[in-house]
């Protein structure tokens, strides 16, 4: 079969591919009525991690399986895109790792509105300026984001999903393949991040500070001689080439995103809940509290104090458990918390990453 003939029968594959997913679309639409009748939420994250589980074990292996989850995470944005006009917003700025985090989650297909703080990503939830938001909850280096705890206590949204995203670096350039670097810009973290790597492989060059990834990119985007150090969605946002791939001197740094919604997300059989207490200033007040989970034989996976909002060198607990708070034990703990705390607020119950 010659060159001509392969390509006529990609382009049947293609258009036979296109036609699928034109019907998958009108399902998809089918399925935001039954979601509207009945009141579902049309995000749904196990759905979408069981839909990709099961294809990517699925495939036979011609097709790379690690570009599976990819290109299906896609197709489904588009669909969820049809169910509803969708805006997700995210802690900006533009091309930083929440950006980075909103569009694994959600895909290109919807509507993305970048915030300042994890405050205003809350809010927007809240209002119904935007259907979902992303913020960072934890990173692996230096702990819970007081902003993003604070914004939870005080707005009225709900966890939905959580989302671990590596804190790779790149070098991203439009320079010709061989020439020399002779300056790299990025924000002051990242550069300071990399600066093994850069120091080794380009010692001559001049680290340029940026006030944000996305200057660093547009920068060495300017720059025949120009890179900038940040994530691979800048390298797709401003059409850089990728020179050097995960240059950070920690490969275990890693950020926890959850996903905020107006209501929580149905039990999955592997879920978490995350909420909030007060206590009473009584002696061993938060060993009772703590008993309350290990009587219903709970795992607890995470607590945090606070500094409360109610009066001077007043704390609040922030505690993450297994389990669903519409299972029976998990729905008891909480009960008998409730009863013998000041103030409880469940932040979430959604599905584990």
């Amino acid at each position: 079969m010659g060159l001509e003939d392969l390509r006529r029968r990609i382009d049947g594959i293609d258009d036979a591919i296109l036609d699928l997913l034109e019907e998958r679309a009108e399902v998809a639409a089918a399925v935001a009525l039954e979601k509207r009748a009945t009141q579902k939420a049309t995000y749904d994250p196990e759905r979408e991690r069981r839909v990709i589980e099961r294809l990517t074990a699925r495939a036979a292996g011609k097709f790379p399986k690690e570009a599976i989850g990819s290109v299906y995470r896609q197709v489904m944005s588009a669909c969820l895109a049809l169910q509803e006009p969708t805006r997700v917003a995210y802690v900006g700025p533009e091309g930083a790792a929440g950006h980075e985090a909103a569009r694994d989650i959600f895909g290109l297909s919807v509507r993305y509105l970048e915030v300042r703080a994890p405050s205003g990503v809350a809010d927007a939830v809240a209002r119904g300026d935007a259907s979902y938001g992303v913020v960072p909850l934890e990173t692996a280096s230096d702990g819970a984001v007081p902003q993003t705890l604070d914004a939870l206590i005080e707005r009225d949204v709900h966890i939905r999903a959580e989302h671990v995203l590596p804190a790779s670096q790149y070098l991203l350039s439009r320079a010709a393949v061989g020439v020399p670097l002779e300056r790299i810009h990025g924000p002051a973290a990242a550069l300071a991040a990399c600066r093994v790597f850069l120091a080794a492989h380009h010692g001559g060059a001049e680290l340029r500070e940026a006030t944000s990834p996305a200057e660093a990119a547009r920068e060495a985007a300017a720059d025949p001689r120009g890179a900038a150090v940040g994530s691979r969605l800048l390298a797709e946002l401003y059409e850089l080439r990728v020179i050097a791939e995960r240059i950070q001197e920690r490969s275990d740094e890693a950020t926890r995103f959850v996903v905020l919604g107006r209501e929580d997300a149905p039990a999955t059989g592997r879920d978490r809940t995350t909420l909030v207490f007060s206590l009473k200033d009584t002696p061993g007040a938060l060993s009772r509290a703590l008993d309350t989970f290990s009587r219903e034989s709970l795992s607890l996976s995470r607590i945090e104090s606070r500094p409360g909002k109610m009066r001077p060198f007043d704390y609040v607990f922030f505690v993450e458990v297994g389990g669903h708070r519409s299972e029976a034990t998990v729905a008891r703990a909480l009960a008998t918390l409730s009863s013998e705390c000041p103030w409880v607020k469940v932040l979430g119950s959604y599905p584990r990453a």
